[in-house]
């Protein structure tokens, strides 16, 4: 069956010390060899509400170095 979905991100997560929906914030754990790994938090009172690791391909597309800029050689001399 092909995929029908990208990725989907959490905006809101029940928080059992709020006692309600909560926007949460993403936070990078750990960088990984095979991804990276993410807790969301809520954003009133910083509970963990859960964690998510991304993988694969799209990782790698990521996280590919930029090209550096290249520094001035000098000023020309007319």
């Amino acid at each position: 069956m092909p995929q029908q979905f990208g990725d989907f991100t959490a905006s809101e997560l029940y928080c059992p010390k709020c006692k309600r929906s909560q926007p949460v914030r993403e936070k990078l754990l750990l960088v990984l060899p095979r991804g990276e790994l993410y807790e969301f938090l809520c954003s009133q009172c910083a509970t963990s509400l859960g964690e998510r690791e991304i993988t694969g391909p799209a990782l790698a597309a990521r996280s590919a170095p930029l090209p550096r800029a290249r520094k001035p050689r000098g000023l020309l001399r007319g």
